[in-house]
Protein backbone atom coordinates (compact mmCIF):
# COMPACT_ATOMS: atom_id res chain seq x y z
CA UNK A 1 0.00 0.00 0.00
CA UNK A 2 1.46 3.33 -0.86
CA UNK A 3 0.64 6.71 0.12
CA UNK A 4 -0.65 8.75 -3.26
CA UNK A 5 -3.39 11.33 -3.09
CA UNK A 6 -5.67 12.97 -5.94
CA UNK A 7 -3.66 15.60 -7.31
CA UNK A 8 -0.42 14.04 -7.23
CA UNK A 9 1.96 13.47 -10.03
CA UNK A 10 3.20 10.55 -10.66
CA UNK A 11 5.91 8.27 -12.97
CA UNK A 12 5.28 5.39 -15.19
CA UNK A 13 7.91 2.30 -14.57
CA UNK A 14 6.20 -0.28 -16.58
CA UNK A 15 4.51 -0.45 -19.38
CA UNK A 16 3.48 1.34 -22.67
CA UNK A 17 3.51 4.39 -21.30
CA UNK A 18 6.90 3.68 -18.89
CA UNK A 19 8.94 6.67 -18.07
CA UNK A 20 6.08 9.54 -18.52
CA UNK A 21 4.28 11.21 -16.12
CA UNK A 22 0.55 11.55 -15.03
CA UNK A 23 -1.31 12.88 -12.60
CA UNK A 24 -3.40 10.88 -9.87
CA UNK A 25 -7.41 11.66 -10.25
CA UNK A 26 -8.44 8.66 -8.48
CA UNK A 27 -7.50 5.86 -5.90
CA UNK A 28 -9.22 2.36 -5.06
CA UNK A 29 -6.55 0.20 -3.42
CA UNK A 30 -4.81 -1.67 -5.22
CA UNK A 31 -5.47 0.22 -8.73
CA UNK A 32 -4.76 4.07 -9.31
CA UNK A 33 -6.03 6.11 -12.08
CA UNK A 34 -4.29 8.18 -13.82
CA UNK A 35 -4.36 10.76 -16.99
CA UNK A 36 -2.15 13.33 -18.61
CA UNK A 37 -4.66 15.03 -20.53
CA UNK A 38 -2.90 14.17 -24.01
CA UNK A 39 -2.50 10.56 -24.44
CA UNK A 40 -4.84 9.54 -21.26
CA UNK A 41 -7.68 12.11 -21.31
CA UNK A 42 -9.99 12.18 -18.45
CA UNK A 43 -12.33 10.48 -20.02
CA UNK A 44 -10.71 6.85 -20.70
CA UNK A 45 -7.79 7.31 -17.29
CA UNK A 46 -5.47 4.40 -16.94
CA UNK A 47 -5.71 2.37 -14.40
CA UNK A 48 -2.55 1.21 -13.16
CA UNK A 49 -1.25 -0.91 -10.10
CA UNK A 50 0.29 0.45 -7.33
CA UNK A 51 3.10 -1.09 -7.51
CA UNK A 52 3.83 0.13 -11.79
CA UNK A 53 4.35 3.83 -10.59
CA UNK A 54 6.95 5.90 -8.95
CA UNK A 55 5.26 8.68 -6.70
CA UNK A 56 6.63 11.94 -6.60
CA UNK A 57 6.55 14.78 -3.40
CA UNK A 58 4.45 17.60 -5.29
CA UNK A 59 0.87 17.44 -5.18
CA UNK A 60 -0.96 20.06 -7.09
CA UNK A 61 -3.25 21.71 -4.23
CA UNK A 62 -5.71 23.81 -6.61
CA UNK A 63 -6.07 20.50 -8.82
CA UNK A 64 -6.54 18.35 -5.64
CA UNK A 65 -8.89 21.15 -4.16
CA UNK A 66 -11.50 21.10 -7.36
CA UNK A 67 -11.27 17.25 -7.07
CA UNK A 68 -12.29 16.65 -3.87
CA UNK A 69 -15.29 19.44 -4.00
CA UNK A 70 -16.47 17.44 -6.83
CA UNK A 71 -16.27 20.31 -9.13
CA UNK A 72 -15.43 19.48 -13.54
CA UNK A 73 -12.23 20.13 -14.01
CA UNK A 74 -11.00 19.35 -17.76
CA UNK A 75 -7.86 18.08 -19.82
CA UNK A 76 -6.60 21.84 -20.30
CA UNK A 77 -6.20 21.59 -15.60
CA UNK A 78 -4.42 18.47 -16.16
CA UNK A 79 -1.80 19.37 -18.88
CA UNK A 80 -1.44 22.44 -17.09
CA UNK A 81 -0.46 20.95 -13.57
CA UNK A 82 2.12 19.22 -15.26
CA UNK A 83 3.89 21.75 -16.68
CA UNK A 84 3.70 23.74 -13.37
CA UNK A 85 5.84 20.38 -12.00
CA UNK A 86 8.09 20.22 -15.08
CA UNK A 87 8.70 24.01 -13.80
CA UNK A 88 9.23 23.73 -10.65
CA UNK A 89 11.51 20.80 -10.77
CA UNK A 90 14.32 22.20 -13.55
CA UNK A 91 14.72 25.15 -11.31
Amino acid sequence: MIDVSVGQIVFSKSGRDKGNYFVVIDYIEPYVFICDGKLRRLENPKRKKEKHIQITNYVDKDLKVIMENHSRINNADIRKSLSQYFKETSQ
